[in-house]
C-alpha cells in the first residue's frame, strides 16, 4: 500500500508544483491585502509541509498536506484573490 500513496502522491506533487510556484495575488474589492497575503502564506505552509513529509517519507501526511493547500488555493481563486 506505501508504495502505491507514494506513487499517487508524487504524481499530485508534480501536477501541482507548476500551480504553486506561479501563484499571484491580485487586489480584491472588500478583501483586506493582509487577508489575501495570509491565504498565500497558508497555502504555501501546507504545500512546503506536503514536500517536507514526502520527503521524510510520510505519504500520508503529505497527501493530507496536499489536499489542505488544495483547499486554500480553491478557496482563493473562489474569492477571486489568486490568478
Amino acid at each position: 500500500m506505501n508504495d502505491a500513496v507514494k506513487a499517487k502522491v508524487d504524481d499530485y506533487l508534480k501536477k501541482a508544483e507548476p500551480l504553486f510556484r506561479n501563484l499571484k495575488v491580485q487586489d480584491v474589492e472588500g478583501i483586506p491585502e493582509k487577508t489575501s497575503r495570509e491565504f498565500l502564506d497558508m497555502m504555501l505552509s501546507y504545500y512546503h509541509d506536503a514536500k517536507h513529509f514526502y520527503d521524510k517519507g510520510e505519504y500520508i501526511n503529505a497527501l493530507a498536506a496536499l489536499e489542505y493547500a488544495e483547499g486554500w488555493l480553491d478557496a482563493g481563486k473562489r474569492i477571486g484573490i489568486f490568478r
